[in-house]
């Protein structure tokens, strides 16, 4: 038997943790075929979603995709995320979070690894290995003095 992947509960905690304390959740996607999103938004093959209350309806965070209403331009869009595509959740107001490797299937991997990942990693906000052994050090995250206001990125370590 196969075991679940923690990604999906730890998603669904830190986008509670957020509305919790007034934050504004955001949802960092690696696009590839099978992730329905306005393709108009998207840069360097990411986007970066407000996934909040406010700025979304029907929103399903489950164990395979993150699915909810929301308008860009006016216009109302369903979007449809597997889990495997989620890079990172995070507060918007200070970075706070959690960056995760992507686990895509093997058919999407190549697609991926054409576009490089460019989240940045701000110093809360840490990589998830699945399935990786803790060594209780956090010695994935490369913190980076320079912010972008528009959007996060994430260095990968391998």
């Amino acid at each position: 038997m196969q075991e679940t992947s923690t990604k999906p509960y730890f998603m669904r905690a830190i986008y509670e943790w957020c509305t919790d304390n007034g934050y504004t959740p955001y949802l960092a996607v690696k696009v590839t075929p099978g992730v329905r999103v306005p393709m108009e938004f998207v840069r360097n093959g990411e986007i970066v979603l407000n996934i909040s209350f406010g700025a979304t309806s029907s929103l399903k965070m489950d164990n395979e995709e993150v699915s909810f209403k929301a308008r860009f331009g006016g216009i109302s869009r369903d979007i449809s995320i597997p889990v495997g595509n989620v890079i990172a959740i995070y507060a918007s107001e200070n970075g706070q979070g959690m960056a995760f490797e992507l686990s895509l299937p093997e058919d999407l991997a190549e697609v991926a690894e054409d576009a490089p990942v460019s989240v940045e990693v701000t110093p809360a906000l840490g990589l998830v290995q699945e399935n990786a052994e803790s060594s209780g050090a956090d010695d994935s995250v490369e913190e980076k003095s320079q912010k972008k206001p528009e959007r996060p990125s994430l260095k990968i370590v391998k």
